[in-house]
């Protein structure tokens, strides 16, 4: 366990500074002081480690920003309070900003990333469920979500500039396609 809390960190470390391009194996290795063989046996691939890396600074981010979402009333407020924190969470996280840049080595263009991205929704929407069991099958909800979010994440527009823009945008587009009693 340790050893993959340090190349989790080092994996961290070398996108703060140099973004997905700047992390390879031996890179890695050479920040968190392990062998190659020692990531290849946590983590497989090199795509593996960014994945898990991505996927456990959201999980992070995301128990910062619970507090938000459990002041909502409704489960549609919990959905559109999900995606303007976590723009604000993208935009301010070191590791989370270089989602935002493109570029061949940036899980979030991989052909998979939606089918990975989906544990991670899944997560964020627990309290949610947790809160409200006779919620309909949020899978697709999810996935509306994930799609959206990812849009005003990574294109601001006139319709999105602000949090209470994104409300209103996501109020307006979003609430009418959301299943009865949402």
């Amino acid at each position: 366990m340790r050893s993959r809390r340090k190349i989790i960190d080092a994996t961290s470390q070398l996108i703060e500074h140099g973004g997905f391009d700047a992390v390879n194996i031996a890179a890695v290795a050479e920040t968190a002081g392990v062998s190659r063989q020692t990531i290849y046996s946590i983590f497989g691939t090199r795509n593996e480690l960014v994945s898990q890396t991505v996927a456990e600074i959201t999980l992070a981010v995301v128990k910062e920003i619970r507090a938000r979402l459990d002041a909502t009333d409704t489960p549609f407020e919990y959905l559109v309070e999900l995606v303007v924190a976590g723009r604000a969470a993208v935009r301010t996280h070191p590791v989370m900003m270089a989602l935002l840049q493109v570029g061949d080595a940036n899980p979030l263009f991989d052909p998979d990333m939606m089918d990975r991205a989906s544990s991670v929704t899944a997560a964020l929407l627990q309290p949610l469920i947790d809160r409200e069991p006779n919620l309909p099958d949020l899978k697709e909800i999810a996935t509306v979500i994930m799609r959206m979010g990812l849009s005003i994440i990574l294109f601001e527009d006139e319709y999105v500039r602000s949090d209470d823009d994104i409300r209103e945008y996501l109020t307006r587009w979003l609430l009418p396609a959301m299943p009865f009693g949402l």
